[in-house]
């Protein structure tokens, strides 16, 4: 493993009883990288994500994270060690205010042990302003989320992720559902990772996002990885065409 490497995945499979859904899995994730893992429904990239976030176990194969052979134990433990995930909205509870929702099963404590409320806002109005780059008064620490639009709220799971130091985090579908407006201001986060040297896996139906904001492709097919491509070695255009030829006849 080389020092560039965050993530290392080596030979992992996944099967649900008789149900083989991942087969020999082996890739790698790059330090300050984006890559765009692409594929149908059914293909097992959820199934790849929730292994990586602790969701799932592999039925085999080894999972190396920051140099270290590792085995993510659970969703806790894939935070501890610095793996967040964004998903399509899902991410928030819409009835709750801002800072509730960023430390949510993480609070802030007094050194009694009871929650200090006062610093989970004082440091929700920072990673509002700082991290993210809200400016408009209207949005504050005691927000609810359901006044947000989508693009803010996924902002604020981008924000929640680095102020808790994710080196690698999981976009599943951020922009799903959102106007074109939201969209620009969610690709605009997520190029905003790399400049923190921060890493990214971008799941995607759309071809346009992903190819827009990653620096290399993976296209999984049920089950298995059919190809890697860098920016450099295929088009918008090209990659279109081989998802298309894999969607009708199973392969390039």
């Amino acid at each position: 493993m080389n020092n560039k490497e965050l993530l290392k995945l080596n030979g992992i499979s996944k099967a649900f009883g008789k149900m083989k859904v991942l087969s020999d899995i082996n890739l790698s994730i790059n330090l300050g990288e984006v890559v765009a893992l692409v594929g149908d429904n059914g293909a097992g990239k959820s199934t790849l994500i929730k292994i990586i976030t602790g969701v799932h176990k592999p039925t085999q194969g080894e999972i190396f994270f920051k140099n270290q052979k590792t085995k993510i134990k659970s969703v806790s433990h894939s935070r501890s060690i610095g793996i967040e995930a964004v998903y399509q909205e899902r991410a928030l509870a819409d009835q709750q205010e801002l800072y509730r929702n960023i430390f949510a099963g993480r609070e802030i404590t007094h050194f009694l042990g009871f929650m200090n409320i006062q610093k989970e806002k004082e440091e929700t109005e920072k990673i509002l302003k700082n991290t993210i780059g809200f400016t408009s008064k209207a949005i504050t620490m005691n927000s609810t989320v359901e006044n947000l639009s989508g693009g803010e709220k996924q902002g604020i799971a981008f924000g929640r992720s680095l102020y808790f130091d994710a080196d690698l985090i999981i976009l599943d579908e951020p922009t799903m559902g959102l106007s074109l407006q939201e969209t620009e201001k969610v690709l605009g986060f997520v190029k905003g990772l790399k400049n923190k040297n921060k890493s990214a896996i971008f799941i995607d139906h759309n071809i346009f996002h992903v190819y827009d904001v990653a620096d290399r492709f993976i296209i999984l097919d049920r089950g298995k990885i059919m190809g890697q491509f860098t920016k450099e070695e295929i088009s918008q255009t090209e990659l279109m065409e081989k998802m298309i030829s894999l969607h009708h006849s199973g392969n390039f």
